[in-house]
Order: C-alpha cells, then structure tokens, then sequence
C-alpha cells in the first residue's frame, strides 16, 4: 500500500509537470501549428486555410514572427498584396535576421514591376546580411531587369572581388561586353610547318573589321593563303568572308557566317550558323551546322556544343558530326580559357580530334584530312593594352595523318593584333 502512495503520489507530479505548465503547452502548440502551415504550404497549397491558422498563431503567441512571415506569404500567394507587404515589413522591422522576409518583399516588389522600391529593399538585406550572395545577385537582377546595362555592368565587375567563383557573374559580364558599342581593326598571321622533306611552310594572313553593337556584331575579313613546298609557291589565293552574332533573345545569341573564293586553296564557298543558350549556374549550349564545298565534294556537318562557366574559367566541349558520300567523320574539340580583366584577357588552352570545319589554317585541305586521323592540343594568351589594343599568340601541335598509317607532324603559331576604336 505504501509503494502505491507513493506512485500516485510521483504521477501526480509528473501530470501537473507535462500537462499543466502553460508555457511548455503554448510552445508544443504553436510550433506543431506552424508546421502545419509549412507543411500545407508546399504540399496542398491551401492559401486561405494558412491564413486562418496564422492569425490563430500570432493571437496565441504574439511576439512568434514566424506566424507573420507566414501571413505575408500566403497573403503573398493569394495576391492580396497590401497585407503581405505589411507582414513582411513587420518580420523586417521587428528582427532584420529574418532573411526570408527580405527575399520575398523584393521578389513581390519586383514581380510588381517596382524596381525602385525592390532596389531600396534589397540594399537594406545586403547591410543587414553583407555576406549573403543572392541578395546581391538580386540586385544585378533589377538593374537587368531596368535594362541598365551600364549600371549593371559596373555593379557586377565590383561584386565579381568579393564572389571571384560564382559562375553567373562572369558569364553575364561577358555577355555585356559584347553588348558595348565599339569598332575593331586588326591582322592575323598565322605560319605552319611540317617535318615534311621539301613540304612547307603554310602562310596564312587576315586583314578584318568589326563592328560591335547593342543588337550583336558584324564581322568582314579578306584572307590570303600561300602554300609553299621545295622552296616554291604550289597554290594561293584570296578568300572573302563575313560573319555576324546578333542577340535573339535575352538568353539567346546567334552566329552566321559566309565565305566564298575562286581559288582552290580555299574551299569554294562555306556557310555556318549556330544558336547559343544561356542556362542558369553558368551553362551554356549551342546546336548548328556548317556546309562546305570543295572542288569535288560537299560537306554538311551537325554541330553541338556545350559550355560552362566556372568562376573566370570557361570550358567548352564541341562535337563535329560530318557526312559526305554516305559516310560519316566525327571531331571534337575541348576547349578551356581562364579570363582576367575582361574577355579579351584571357589564357587558354585547347585539344582536339579529327578535322573540323572551324579549322581555318587547313581548312583548304578539308576534303583530304576529314577522313583521317588528327590528333592536336594548343594554348595561347590574348592581352589588351592601353584599352585599345589587343595582342594575342597561339600555337598548335599537330599529329595528323595525311595518307592510311602515313602520318606527318605541323607546328602552327599564330599572331594577333587589333586596333579597338
């Protein structure tokens, strides 16, 4: 009898501790009612119920801003805008660590079109969370979205010091430099030799003009090709080109290009386009074709390409698929560059297999080498100087196999130099 005095006794005690403490009971209730809400939220998106809860929430426990951010989003989904704000202002004001409560007043500010006020709230997230990268990425959004590219552009080479690897920041600042007004003169060279007895050396020269505009770029270049073997010139000639990128979308940008020559050292007309995306993270992909024809054989080849954005480095992967009589002659090409101040500045490095029809030193030997094995890898290093001038130097090493099981190695070293008005 007296073990069970003293176990009532200790349930007594125990029903008093768990059931009759007002504050215990008040935490278990209202955080089991907010992930109620949370969890309708994703799940059946019962806008109106939230609310109900919310309002219950915050009556039960006042000083809870979690209730209030709940307010304001589900006020927020139903479109009732004026109560969000409200709501989301409050969770601010009353403790500005609340980081969800900036995220969706500026995305409601900027949803609604009011850059101004989206502008105003988003420098208030960054003092209150200065190392926090989305709300400054959000920033460069509105000025995107306010079609300020100056701005825009200014803002994100000033973030790029502090986020030096995020991958959107470089592939939006190249993109709107492409997008600035300028014009460019310059020359190309370009020298190949062989290990070739009495073959050799391959002379290559450019003289080109760009014109670079808001919409895009058009390009016009004259080339000239010397071939040279036992110490004669076996062929040359002249090749006219011209060659556009123009924007069809914010996202989007296109590449045509023509060349045409009456000599045969040059294929006798060429014509390319591909279309480019830009995804999300730094991603980018391009689907094309090119089409040669030579004196004997047309070429047609399916280009697919895609590229990647890592902090200042940019990886492209290129894929070649070419047919002509029936048969079909792969090529890809892997290519890398790590920029610096801006995309004329840059290093790079480069691999490849097989004969692609971008290949413009040998690409008057097309007909002959798409079919056989080519294995290259180069670098190179552009630099502009004195916001005008821009220098670049490249070289490739080249196995390729000019005959079945006869194969040749080429040095290739090229030279830049334009003028950027």
């Amino acid at each position: 009898m007296k073990i069970c005095k003293i176990l009532n006794r200790f349930g007594f005690i125990l029903y008093i501790v768990i059931f009759c403490n007002p504050v215990q009971g008040q935490k278990t209730n209202t955080d089991s009612l907010l992930t109620v809400i949370v969890k309708d939220l994703k799940n059946s998106k019962n806008y109106e119920k939230n609310v109900q809860r919310a309002l219950l929430g915050k009556k039960i426990a006042p000083d809870y801003l979690d209730f209030y951010l709940m307010l304001g989003r589900n006020y927020d989904l139903l479109k009732i805008k004026d109560s969000a704000s409200f709501y989301y202002k409050y969770v601010i004001v009353a403790n500005p660590e609340y980081e969800d409560a900036f995220l969706y007043l500026i995305n409601m500010n900027i949803e609604n079109k009011n850059f101004e006020s989206a502008m105003n709230k988003v420098d208030n997230a960054i003092i209150a969370h200065p190392d926090k990268k989305y709300f400054y990425l959000k920033k460069a959004k509105i000025y995107e979205l306010q079609e300020d590219e100056n701005k825009e552009y200014e803002y994100l080479k000033n973030i790029q010091q502090k986020f030096p690897e995020e991958d959107t920041i470089k592939q939006r600042i190249l993109i709107l430099e492409t997008k600035f007004n300028s014009d460019r003169a310059g020359i190309n060279y370009t020298l190949t030799t062989f290990n070739r007895e009495q073959y050799g050396p391959w002379h290559l020269g450019s003289l080109e003009y760009i014109k670079q505009r808001r919409w895009g770029s058009l390009i016009g270049r004259v080339s000239y090709a010397n071939r040279i073997a036992g110490g004669k010139t076996i062929v040359d000639g002249i090749q006219y080109e011209a060659e556009s990128y123009f924007f069809t979308g914010k996202k989007s940008y296109s590449y045509i290009a023509f060349a045409n020559s009456p000599d045969i050292v040059f294929p006798k007309n060429r014509l390319g386009y591909s279309w480019f995306y830009n995804f999300k993270k730094g991603w980018e992909a391009d689907l094309g074709f090119r089409y040669i024809e030579v004196q004997n054989a047309d070429f047609k080849t399916a280009v697919l390409g895609v590229g990647k954005y890592i902090g200042s480095y940019w990886i492209n992967l290129r894929t070649f698929i070419q047919s002509a009589d029936k048969k079909v002659y792969p090529a890809i090409t892997l290519t890398s560059r790590y920029y610096f101040q801006t995309r004329f500045d840059y290093v790079t490095a480069i691999v490849g297999y097989g004969t692609s029809p971008d290949e413009r030193a040998t690409l008057g030997q097309f007909e002959q080498r798409v079919g056989l094995n080519s294995y290259r890898f180069g670098a190179g290093y552009f630099k502009m100087f004195t916001n005008h001038y821009i220098t670049g130097i490249q070289t490739f090493y080249n196995n390729q196999e000019y005959a079945p099981n006869k194969k040749q190695n080429e040095l290739e070293i090229s030279l830049l130099l334009q003028y950027k008005f």
